[in-house]
């Protein structure tokens, strides 16, 4: 016998031994563990979640908090007052004009949140959001702040918290991948966005492109079911073959994974992207047409269905790095950024609470950094990039609604009271799903890597 060999056959055999007394979440582990089955089974978490899946709505280009759901009356009242500047580089200071926003506000709910007239649809849902006010990062250019909200790291790319949470969670469907990113146009650093790094392959998100084919080649091109499973098995032991003389080939295991996956996919994903089966009224209610499969309505409703069927993590993408929320010239262009939006996001919320779905999902909505008060320039009327106090909404899955976290000063420029660094917001969402981000750690070089790197708290006043 090769000594591959009676490696192999002594782990069965423990594992047979151990098998006895322990629990189904043990064996269906250590048998994961031991054949290189993933993604593994649902994990144990280190407390009870009040949360089972996470829905992350990034808006790109960075939304203005004081023109959305940060309302400063002063900043309006002192309109056109010089104040003192920085700009993208350190060294860019001098004095600009205090911009008010040039939209009209109002209270809503029984909560009276403040939101603009940018998210009339989300202000009927005012009592279901957590509105974090004072977000804040550490550095204001795209790129950089997009990997920082993705991966808690603005400098070195690291693997994204969809990926820590396939990692750490595992997955309740295993026919569908664990981490899914509906992305029509890429963002600013690209696939790094979603990827897993230096976490196992398998935990990398899967690029959904909106549209009548969002996952290409999942059709099978074989002429029968029958002949298609042949070929499938033949497939399969050759591979597995060539796998067990090279047992220590991660990659090897992790595109044998993929295969796996994809083969539930093809069972499983037609399904579940097809909204014909959704009621007329449903998809009014997300502003959807019958045949739409590609608008952001359809990408909000298609998480709806994807969460409903297990999968871990699912991320709306709604622009790319081009023609986004960065609105250096006229703050008039959140208009038509926000229209396209306003009305899913707000069916989203309310179609997740009818289902009974809520409780038990969590919706991140956020964006990379904020906007200026201040004018990006003498003669604009657009704001600039800006990260020291920004806005962010939390809702549902063991979220407190109805309420505001923080508070930034009378001109939306500094924080006043309860700042949220990006990696407080990581370690509160992890711990919403049952994770203590202090705990959930992976070896790599020589060093425990976190989502949080060494910092983050959780904001434990948002907890209901």
């Amino acid at each position: 016998m090769k000594t591959s060999s009676r490696r192999h056959f002594l782990q069965g055999c423990s594992a047979a031994a151990l098998a006895g007394s322990m629990s189904l979440h043990s064996k269906l582990a250590l048998a994961a563990d031991l054949n290189g089955a993933a993604p593994l089974p649902a994990q144990r978490t280190h407390f009870q979640p009040k949360a089972k899946r996470l829905i992350i709505v990034f808006l790109t280009g960075g939304f203005s908090h004081v023109d959305t759901f940060d309302y400063k009356p002063e900043l309006a009242a002192k309109h056109g007052t010089l104040v003192s500047s920085r700009g993208l580089r350190d060294d860019e200071v001098g004095k600009l004009p205090l911009l008010g926003s040039p939209f009209k506000w109002a209270q809503h709910g029984q909560s009276g949140l403040w939101v603009s007239e940018l998210f009339p649809h989300l202000a009927k849902r005012a009592d279901d959001l957590c509105v974090i006010r004072t977000l804040n990062t550490d550095i204001v250019e795209h790129f950089q702040s997009v990997l920082a909200m993705h991966t808690g790291s603005a400098t070195v790319p690291l693997p994204s918290i969809g990926a820590w949470l396939s990692y750490g969670l595992g997955t309740e469907n295993g026919d569908l991948p664990p981490y899914m990113v509906l992305c029509e146009h890429l963002p600013y650093a690209g696939a790094q966005v979603w990827d897993s790094n230096f976490l196992p392959p398998l935990h990398q998100g899967v690029r959904i492109l909106p549209g009548s084919d969002p996952i290409p080649n999942l059709k099978s091109a074989a002429r029968s079911i029958t002949l298609h499973e042949l070929e499938q098995k033949m497939l399969r032991d050759v591979n597995e073959l060539h796998a067990s003389l090279r047992p220590g080939d991660l990659n090897l295991a992790a595109r044998q994974n993929s295969f796996r996956t994809a083969q539930g996919m093809m069972r499983a994903a037609p399904e579940a992207f097809d909204l014909r089966t959704e009621s007329a009224a449903t998809l009014a209610s997300y502003g959807a047409a019958s045949g739409d499969d590609k608008s952001f309505a359809a990408q909000c409703l298609t998480a709806r269905r994807l969460v409903e069927r297990g999968v871990r993590t699912v991320e709306l993408i709604d622009t790319g790095a081009s023609n986004n929320w960065d609105s250096h010239g006229n703050m008039q262009d959140h208009r038509p950024k926000a229209l396209r939006v306003d009305q899913p996001l707000a069916a989203l919320i309310g179609d997740l609470k009818q289902r009974g779905l809520l409780d038990e999902t969590l919706v991140a909505i956020c964006t990379e950094f904020g906007r200026t008060p201040w004018t990006d320039g003498p003669t604009t009327l657009g704001r600039s990039h800006f990260a020291r106090a920004f806005t962010s909404l939390l809702i549902g899955g063991g979220v407190k609604g109805g309420m505001a976290y923080g508070q930034t000063d009378e001109f939306g420029i500094g924080i006043v009271d309860k700042p949220c660094h990006v990696h407080d917001y990581h370690a509160t969402i992890l711990h919403l799903l049952g994770i203590d981000h202090k705990q959930l750690t992976y070896r790599y070089a020589g060093r425990d890597f976190r989502l949080t790197d060494v910092h983050g708290s959780v904001m434990r006043e948002i907890l209901a």
